[in-house]
């Protein structure tokens, strides 16, 4: 939030890659990130509930969700990654 407007124009046209903690990101980081106008965000996600959470939180913010996948990197338990797109 405190980005200088040079870096403002350069994070325009970029993608920041977000992987909070199993509790999410949070409306503050998600505020602070959407606040920067990057042109792609990519949200890596261990919780769907948390990420359902920040989801709406991005879209509020007009970043709606593009892209969604999810991995099965942990076989047989209930763990599952996933990996969001969103682009204003």
């Amino acid at each position: 939030a405190n980005a200088s407007a040079t870096d403002r124009g350069r994070l325009r046209a970029a993608t920041v890659v977000l992987d909070p903690p199993r509790s999410g990101a949070g409306r503050a980081v998600v505020e602070s990130i959407a606040s920067l106008r990057p042109a792609q965000i990519v949200y890596v996600a261990c919780d769907p509930v948390a990420l359902a959470r920040d989801l709406a939180f991005f879209a509020e913010r007009g970043y709606p969700l593009r892209s969604l996948r999810a991995f099965d990197l942990f076989p047989n338990t209930h763990h599952v990654e996933a990996v969001a797109t969103l682009t204003p």
